[in-house]
């Protein structure tokens, strides 16, 4: 063979080979959400890619933890979710559907919807140039909990405790219909749930079961005692001497980082940490599950499943923990819901059936 056939085939073997380690090479690299450290610094989005099939159980990706604000067209779409629906423009309002359901985000609104239920946010959303960005924050502890799976149902000897809300000397609120004290409703309530849930498996404790003042502290370590697996706690509400505020809000502990929907004066300092933060995930998934039960009644305002960082008989557990206020003692209808036994068997039933 002549040098010159030689150097054909050297070279034909070269570009064969360059074709080769092309055709392994992925088709693109998928692009990664763009973040605004602040409103003043929001951009417009890139083109977006094509959809991607959603996947049946998505393993959800997190902002980057440096990032402060989000792009929610870029992150739903990372997820694989379809391209967000623009439901309203002025205020821009989002939808995405998930496989475990729908979720609605608005510009200027501190609430989101999780299939119907409200659910406050750390951060109020702001729209830029037709994009809409949520708290990078809120993406980790508010909307990632919700779309991975749910908390864990219970098992044959699974352990909740109650808590009846105030007692003896504590007397809570006091309803506007008859003038009963929010802490004979409370025990009321718990009471009747508890054979309920011992009809779907749990182990049930009250933290009281008569008239009796209970410390705070002393409720967390029943609870502790008692080693159990979900903490809830039970109240109603008061807007005295105003009649007009109604409605169910259930509150898990505030996250890290994260400011608290409601402070009633105390201190609300977001670099505080505290054991029940360990339980941010459950907290919410549990919380939302028994809030949207209560709503689905049908007699209640939403009020929304929110943050606080004051309620000690929360913070200190070690275990995921809920606090309920089931209606408020102020209102005249929903105090006088709230006198009927029947009613407080109702409430009691579709806790039960939404911890089934």
């Amino acid at each position: 063979m002549t040098n010159l056939g030689r150097l054909g085939l050297v070279v034909l073997a070269l570009l064969t080979g360059c074709v080769a380690q092309s055709a392994r090479k992925p088709a693109f690299k998928p692009i990664p959400a763009r973040v605004a450290t602040a409103p003043e610094s929001a951009q417009q989005p890139a083109l977006p890619q094509p959809p991607q099939p959603t996947p049946a159980a998505p393993v959800l990706i997190e902002p980057g933890h440096d990032a402060t604000w989000v792009s929610f067209d870029e992150w739903s779409q990372q997820n694989g979710f379809n391209r967000p629906r623009r439901i309203s423009l002025h205020p821009l309002k989002c939808v995405i559907e998930t496989p475990r359901g729908l979720l609605s985000v608005e510009a200027g609104r501190d609430m989101m919807q999780w299939n119907g239920t409200e659910v406050q946010l750390g951060f109020i959303p702001f729209a830029r140039n037709g994009v809409l960005f949520v708290h990078a924050l809120d993406v980790r502890k508010n909307m990632i909990p919700l779309l991975l799976e749910q908390a864990a149902l219970p098992r044959p000897g699974r352990i909740i405790v109650l808590d009846p809300g105030h007692g003896g000397r504590n007397t809570g609120a006091r309803s506007i219909h008859d003038g009963v004290f929010e802490k004979d409703l409370t025990l009321d309530i718990a009471l009747r749930l508890k054979p309920l849930l011992e009809a779907r498996g749990w182990k049930v404790y009250l933290t009281r079961t008569n008239d009796v003042d209970v410390p705070l502290t002393a409720r967390v370590a029943f609870a502790d005692e008692k080693r159990a697996d979900l903490f809830l706690s039970l109240h109603l509400n008061s807007a005295h001497p105003s009649q007009r505020e109604s409605g169910i809000e259930t509150y898990c502990l505030t996250p890290a980082g994260m400011p608290s929907n409601l402070t009633r004066g105390f201190e609300d300092s977001p670099v505080n940490t505290y054991p029940n933060n360990n339980y941010d995930t459950q907290n919410l998934q549990y919380a939302v599950r028994i809030h949207r039960a209560l709503v689905q009644l049908g007699v209640s305002r939403d009020r929304g499943v929110r943050r606080a960082r004051f309620l000690g008989v929360l913070r200190g557990q070690n275990r995921p923990a809920v606090l309920v206020e089931a209606g408020y003692l102020s209102n005249p209808d929903e105090a006088r819901r709230l006198a009927d036994p029947a009613f407080r068997q109702t409430l009691a039933e579709a806790i039960a059936s939404a911890l089934e």
